[in-house]
């Protein structure tokens, strides 16, 4: 196989692709004199994944298999990878989201050893029902330990008010009833249905040579093509939430919330995928960034903190917006930002806020290059989308003010807006 490299002189990055004859596509991103090496197997493969097709054969899953999966693919005939890992001085880990799970490790030395165990053991299944009994006893305590999380809690309640049956309203990590369900078979079925080369991802980032990344994967891996299962997310949803509102107490000092919307429940792959979420990113930014009216006067007034945040961004076949924090008045956010939308809606965004949003997105996006993680974890996850990283920043200098104004009137409307809230219990 044959890495070409495609240059970005506008960043100071040069990218190296290919595919090999088994399908798995390879990102390199050279950075000479760098000391530490980045690598990252990921999978198109992630917690909201539960109904799929393989070989025209239909599967419904528990939930919490794709991180169950995660949690044991470190498992080898002869010990744990991450062991091996460690006493090497690697820096090794993995997370699974609703869409896609991730191994990576990070070195300075020893870097085709670490890339061929990484390679290895990704795609080396090796489950007893002993090992698999004692994770699933680990796993409970995890999800029991989030139950106990505010922002954990916030977050699932707001999925669950948007969302009617998108499996991405659940937990990835499941219920402490789910899970009982998972045993090695399941484990098997799933491995080998989503974790084939084609539907991976090899990314690496440090000073390393592209072509022997390349033949260290051709050789662990073989030349074997296998297709992948096709993941079904259900009947489409329409854009408005399921319940407008969600309210809770817990032990917490102030009041938490989040406020988010399905801005897209079909986003496209491509071109067109990536210019739609650019386009929501800028306005989002635009409307409710750290240098909007809407923050600066709301944090003035005590009502935000510096704490709040917001986000556009694909998860599991749609784009969603979010955005929440701690407040005193959560309310009065909640109706300041429908206002807000409103307002735009009528008049446009302001033309200089715009491009004050544009200039800090840009940099955003430029800083988060300068970590050889984000590098590895963007690329697998635009190549997920099927789109590119690096031609994001093109994509965001070409957004017009019609587009975002366009996208504001459209998609980010306040009937599409769930608000869920945690209170404080009260003191006696």
């Amino acid at each position: 196989m044959i890495m070409r490299p495609h240059e970005y002189p506008g960043v100071g990055d040069t990218l190296w692709s290919g595919t090999l004859p088994n399908g798995l596509d390879i990102f390199v991103v050279p950075r000479p004199g760098y000391r530490q090496k980045h690598a990252a197997l990921s999978v198109k493969y992630g917690g909201a994944m539960r109904s799929f097709a393989l070989d025209g054969e239909r599967r419904n899953t528990p939930a919490g298999v794709a991180h169950f999966l995660e949690h044991k693919m470190f498992d080898l005939p002869e010990g744990s990878a991450l062991d091996i890992l460690t006493r090497r001085g690697a820096e090794a880990n993995a997370y699974t989201g609703a869409d896609m799970t991730s191994y990576y490790f990070e070195c300075g030395e020893d870097f085709d050893e670490n890339l061929e165990l990484l390679l290895r053991f990704v795609s080396t299944p090796y489950f007893t029902p002993e090992s698999v009994e004692k994770e699933r006893g680990i796993i409970a305590q995890e999800i029991l330990m989030t139950e106990d999380d505010p922002s954990f809690v916030l977050y699932t309640d707001v999925m669950g008010a948007l969302f009617d049956h998108h499996p991405v309203r659940e937990s990835v990590a499941g219920t402490v009833e789910s899970i009982a369900e998972i045993g090695p078979e399941t484990l098997l079925a799933c491995h080998r249905a989503f974790y084939v080369p084609e539907n991976m991802a090899l990314c690496v980032c440090g000073d390393v040579e592209p072509e022997l990344v390349a033949d260290i994967a051709a050789r662990v891996l073989g030349p074997e093509r296998r297709s992948a299962a096709i993941a079904d997310y259900g009947a489409p949803e329409g854009p408005e939430p399921v319940k407008a509102r969600t309210e809770r107490v817990m032990d917490v000092s102030e009041p938490l919330f989040t406020c988010a919307a399905k801005l897209s429940c079909g986003l496209p792959g491509g071109s067109e995928g990536l210019r739609l979420a650019t386009v929501g990113s800028l306005a989002v930014r635009c409307l409710f960034g750290q240098s909007s009216a809407f923050y600066t006067s709301l944090y003035a007034e005590g009502a935000l903190r510096g704490n709040f945040y917001r986000d556009a961004s694909p998860i599991a076949g749609a784009l969603l917006f979010e955005c929440g924090g701690s407040s005193a008045a959560p309310e009065r956010v909640y109706e300041r930002l429908c206002d807000e939308l409103e307002s735009a809606a009528r008049n446009g965004v302001d033309p200089a806020a715009l491009e004050r949003a544009r200039r800090a997105d840009y940099g955003a996006s430029l800083r988060g290059l300068g970590s050889a993680e984000n590098v590895c974890s963007a690329l697998a996850s635009c190549r997920f989308n099927c789109w590119g990283l690096y031609e994001g920043f093109d994509t965001l200098s070409a957004v017009t003010a019609g587009e975002v104004n366009a996208f504001v009137r459209e998609r980010l409307r306040p009937e599409r807006l769930a608000l869920s809230l945690i209170t404080p219990k009260e003191r006696t």
